[in-house]
């Protein structure tokens, strides 16, 4: 039997899936194995339109499960809120992750409900930019590509003709392109808040390419792991010395990537300069509320702070709703850059909040969407 906190490295025994799915399928067929078993009502997952376009659904149709499998990283969507008042299986970058848990704190969402296969996330990129890079990189029609992945600091695509080319992520990301400014400094690289932690870090010799190193992070994990190996879905083997040292490698060095993206991304400025940084981003907001309704960390619904100190007086200068928005998600922002996104006025809304909330969390000793602790900002302290 599995147990929390065990390493192993598995794969699909379908041969389909095996093939279709990264990394051997694993993931895949434990989500169609917790709902075939009935672990689950449904399992939460994207479904492909394209190369560059998903949408969210939840299904207990093992078909359509099959058909979402393989990466997506120009599909930058964040899963926690389609979770809410569901009893599903879920698939989680660590974003997502962090805002499920933030969810659950809100009382949104009922940890016990749901299971989160948590997928180890180097970064993902926008589609429209994703478009751009690889017709002046690549030298590739977009309507061509029929895969992606990342390999060895190198991103990799797929053309119909069978033919790859890979170029180093940091020649990219030189140029301009690459994974999305939020991604880039983000310093939590494995699903440590997921049930069980899922990618190709770790897996060596002749499994290399063709199998899944999972972390059991729980008893949940322990539990949907057994549940897909009873039913044949998948066989496993422990980790190995050498694979775990590996993967422990590797995470070391997205961290520490992180970590100086960060320093370059926010690095201290002076006030006024900053001041007149905000200024000009916030002017060309046009009040659609797309920020908000995105918010994965969000709960308020339609009456909240943010909306209630708005007003169209101030010509959206230092606009109320904005820097409500900023106080409000201080303690809670998760970075994940969705904000940014869905902006029509292409402002940097992810980049601002995160001057606020990135010295604010390490002060506090913070990190919103890792456990169950109480947001600091939420603390009443009688004396």
């Amino acid at each position: 039997m599995t147990e929390a906190k065990d390493m192993i490295v598995g794969y699909a025994t379908d041969a389909s899936v095996r093939k279709k799915g990264a990394c051997g399928g694993l993931v895949t067929a434990v989500l169609a194995s917790a709902v075939e078993n009935g672990l689950v009502d449904g399992a939460l997952v994207l479904k492909h339109i394209n190369e560059f376009e998903a949408v969210p659904v939840i299904t207990n149709n093992i078909d359509e499960i099959f058909a979402s499998a393989g990466s997506l990283h120009s599909v930058p969507i964040n899963m926690a809120k389609y979770a809410q008042g569901k009893k599903v299986a879920i698939t989680v970058k660590p974003c997502d992750a962090r805002a499920v848990i933030e969810q659950a704190k809100r009382h949104e969402i009922n940890l016990d409900d749901i299971y989160m296969i948590g997928l180890n996330c180097g970064g993902s990129m926008h589609p429209v930019t994703t478009k751009k890079m690889l017709v002046k990189m690549y030298d590739i029609d977009p309507d061509d590509v029929v895969g992606e992945e990342i390999d060895k600091g190198k991103l990799i695509f797929e053309t119909k003709d069978g033919n790859e080319k890979a170029i180093p992520i940091h020649d990219l990301e030189d140029a301009g392109f690459g994974r999305r400014e939020t991604c880039r400094s983000c310093t939590i690289k494995i699903p440590i808040n997921a049930d069980i932690a899922c990618g190709n870090w770790g897996v060596i010799g002749e499994l290399a390419g063709s199998a899944t190193f999972c972390e059991v992070m729980s008893e949940k994990g322990a539990k949907i792991i057994d549940n897909a190996v009873e039913a044949g879905k998948i066989e496993i083997q422990p980790a190995n010395d050498k694979g775990v040292m590996i993967r422990e490698k590797v995470h070391g060095a997205m961290v520490k990537l992180g970590n100086k993206w960060e320093d370059k991304i926010f690095k201290e400025v002076p006030f006024e300069e900053k001041l007149n940084f905000y200024k000009d981003a916030l002017k060309d907001c046009i009040d659609c509320g797309a920020c908000k309704e995105v918010c994965p960390s969000c709960t308020c619904g339609e009456i909240s702070k943010c909306t209630m100190y708005h007003s169209l007086v101030n010509n959206y200068e230092l606009n109320m709703y904005h820097l409500t928005r900023f106080l409000h998600l201080t303690d809670s922002c998760i970075g994940c850059g969705q904000c940014t996104d869905v902006c029509p006025s292409d402002i940097p809304i992810a980049t601002i909040q995160q001057t606020f909330s990135i010295p604010s969390q390490k002060k506090r000793n913070y990190v919103p969407g890792m456990t169950m602790e109480r947001p600091p900002f939420l603390e009443v302290k009688i004396k």
